[in-house]
């Protein structure tokens, strides 16, 4: 590719054959080293980015993203529904509306519909404590705008 450049080939080419000596090529390989590194920083960056070109908020993506970075060897993290569960509500007499409730399940206020999370994620305890940043910041760089999330432990 076009971005492929060895510059201490492209340092032997360009040298005149009458001036390919041991000590004179290395010195101009001292002088294009900073330019060799630069380029070497610049190819890493670009591979990232490609990386996070490629990967984007789908379930599948989004659990190769987390477990590339946080648990590569285990690949214990994985991705689940959301919770959303229907309000239910108790009615006066004067609504005349049945009383019985049935039975009944008390949840957080976040679980219900349109408050809940969108998905959960569920990560080792291990990784939770040592890297809750990196986890996050991954999380809400590749989710959807509107997508809520709660991280469950394993």
């Amino acid at each position: 590719m076009w971005y492929n450049i060895d510059y201490q080939k492209l340092v032997l080419i360009l040298t005149p054959t009458f001036k390919r000596k041991k000590a004179t090529i290395a010195f101009f390989n001292c002088l294009v080293l900073p330019i060799s590194k630069l380029h070497y920083q610049w190819k890493l960056k670009r591979l990232d980015d490609w990386y996070k070109l490629n990967h984007t908020g789908q379930v599948c993506y989004l659990r190769k993203v987390l477990n590339d970075n946080l648990d590569p060897s285990l690949r214990r993290i994985y991705i689940g529904e959301g919770n959303s569960f229907p309000r239910k509500y108790i009615y006066t007499r004067a609504e005349k509306k049945p009383v019985f409730l049935g039975k009944m399940f008390i949840y957080q206020n976040a679980e219900y519909l349109g408050t809940g999370s969108d998905f959960n994620v569920y990560v080792p305890s291990e990784i939770i404590e040592k890297s809750k940043h990196q986890l996050d910041a991954l999380i809400v760089f590749y989710k959807l705008a509107s997508k809520r999330y709660k991280i469950y432990p394993i």
